[in-house]
């Protein structure tokens, strides 16, 4: 029969076990420390330098007071920019030896002060060398060398909520059909990668179909890319995918970007066009035209092996606005003004403003209003011409839709001086108009008049154009007829908003149509000829 075990006996070998266990783990990590050490070290027992990048906040667990510190920030110039507790600034490093205490104490404030303010964590080069000046020359010449990699300029930046440009000037070489720019390693040494088209606050179905780009350094170890053909001007790479097609997008998210970021380069400058659509460039072709002196690049057709050299490449469009230019951000302030101009040469526009009227001017001012058939129709467009030809307009109605040539309707836009239509992409055609004119926008019903605002209200001044809006009622809109008044569609209509994009869209602007009270609209029409030029009056 087995004996009983003496449980006395059981508590000491535990304990023993988990003294040794303690030993191990104390153990453990100064063998790897011995490690390090020895990585580092020449000799078991010379002289050794240890760099290390990390933050200043474990400068205590790495640094012993006995040691020889010598403590560096490293970053940009202009990173450095207001930070109080860092020198020498304009040679973008800082060194002091930290021999005490108390000075690794003030290196941990100004190394967190400066990761804070540049973003950039500082280097810590902790040595036991007896040779201070030895050991200085060490950690200046590695600070030397990361400094130059720290003060390299970031390729791509986000320019506005909508746009990320990327930029680079050198020996630049791109491959359109594998959708790669090329770069010197001295440029940069990670990858980027962009979809150059401005619409990046919206990350679902409209760039998911816009074709993402890489910029990259030379491949290591081998040539870089042969060129097969060479340019003299710089690239400007952009996508024509998304909502291009919509007259209102085509400029506010391709053709005015495209002005802001291709005006200055007065022509010599090379468009690369990704996600093309041949029919789209063709219909804006004279604006190409006034933009660049070179033939579009289709980067979706360029042969596999084509790499064309450039000096310089922009990758994506800079977006200032919604439908306009900030003159603050462009090189040389120019502004929707010269935007304006240039579609004027464009497209051979006689009228750079609306003219003035003479006292004995038989000339009766013009009304353009832009029809619609599917959606947001005017119900009574005979009884508001008819209204408005008492009143003394000489009236026009047109219907622009997506194969409208361009050139003709930018002609009879120009002729008008007042043109009037329902919320919609076809407004955007304010852009012909001659300065002084004046734009009536129709608001449909439905708590819309953050959205008219936006996308025409708030651009017309800039465009030096008279803006005017009608405010669609219940009872002239067919959503009056197919609700209740009670519906929250009519009596809570920004409650509806909280539903989303999708559903605003679909009952306030997909399904309805209107009927102006002509009395009413009679009036904003009055208020129009009085905005125009020296003011008009009505004859009737």
């Amino acid at each position: 029969m087995k004996s009983a075990r003496n449980p006395s006996l059981s508590r000491i070998e535990a304990r023993r076990a988990g003294n040794v266990l303690i030993v191990a783990i104390v153990i453990m990590p100064l063998c790897i420390l011995s490690l390090i050490k020895a990585r580092y070290c020449a000799a078991p027992f010379g002289s050794c330098s240890l760099f290390i990048f990390l933050s200043a906040s474990n400068l205590r667990n790495l640094c012993s007071e006995e040691n020889t510190v010598l403590a560096v920030l490293a970053a940009k110039p202009q990173a450095l920019a207001g930070a109080e507790t860092i020198s020498k600034s304009e040679e973008a490093a800082i060194t002091g030896n930290l021999n005490d205490f108390e000075a690794k104490i003030e290196f941990l404030r100004r190394g967190e002060d400066f990761e804070a303010k540049s973003g950039t964590k500082p280097y810590l080069f902790c040595a036991e060398d007896e040779d201070e000046e030895e050991t200085t020359a060490i950690a200046r010449e590695i600070v030397a060398e990361k400094a130059a990699i720290v003060s390299q300029e970031p390729i791509c930046s986000r320019t506005s909520n909508r746009s990320v440009v990327c930029e680079a000037e050198g020996d630049v070489r791109l491959q359109g059909r594998l959708q790669t720019v090329f770069l010197p390693p001295s440029l940069t040494e990670r990858e980027w990668k962009s979809k150059p088209y401005c619409r990046k606050q919206n990350n679902s179905a409209t760039m998911k179909h816009i074709k993402e780009w890489t910029l990259k350094p030379f491949p290591g170890g081998g040539p870089p890319p042969e060129c097969t053909v060479n340019h003299s001007v710089p690239a400007l790479v952009f996508s024509l995918g998304g909502f291009t097609g919509n007259h209102f997008h085509d400029f506010t998210d391709v053709l005015v970007p495209l002005f802001i970021s291709a005006y200055r380069f007065r022509g010599e400058v090379q468009f690369v066009v990704a996600d093309n659509q041949d029919w789209w460039v063709t219909k804006f072709a004279l604006i190409f035209r006034q933009l660049s002196d070179y033939e579009i690049i289709d980067a979706d057709i360029e042969e596999e092996g084509a790499v064309h050299c450039f000096p310089r490449v922009i990758l994506g469009l800079s977006y200032h606005t919604v439908f306009g230019i900030d003159p603050a951000r462009t090189p040389t302030g120019y502004s929707m003004v010269d935007f304006k101009a240039m579609l004027r040469k464009a497209y051979g526009l006689e009228r750079s403003a609306a003219a003035a009227a003479a006292a004995d001017d038989r000339r009766k001012p013009r009304l353009l209003i832009i029809a619609r058939n599917k959606t947001r129709v005017f119900l009574n467009m005979q009884g508001m011409r008819d209204m408005a030809a008492r009143l003394g307009f000489d009236v026009r109605v047109a219907e622009p839709h997506k194969g409208t040539n361009v050139s003709d309707f930018a002609r009879l836009v120009n002729s008008a001086d007042v043109m009037m239509g329902v919320h919609g992409a076809g407004l955007a055609n304010m852009v012909f108009l001659p300065d002084g004119a004046v734009m009536i926008q129709v608001v449909p019903f439905g708590g819309l008049d953050w959205l008219a605002r936006e996308t025409f209200g708030d651009p017309a001044p800039a465009m030096r154009i008279e803006y005017l809006e009608y405010y669609i009622e219940a009872d002239e809109s067919t959503i009056g007829e197919e609700y209740r008044a009670d519906d929250p569609v009519i009596k809570d209509r920004y409650g509806v908003h909280k539903r989303g994009w999708n559903e605003i869209s679909r009952i306030y602007l997909e399904n309805q149509n209107v009927r102006p009270h002509l009395g009413r609209l009679r009036n904003t029409l009055l208020e129009a000829l009085k905005r125009l030029p020296n003011g008009r009056h009505a004859r009737g």
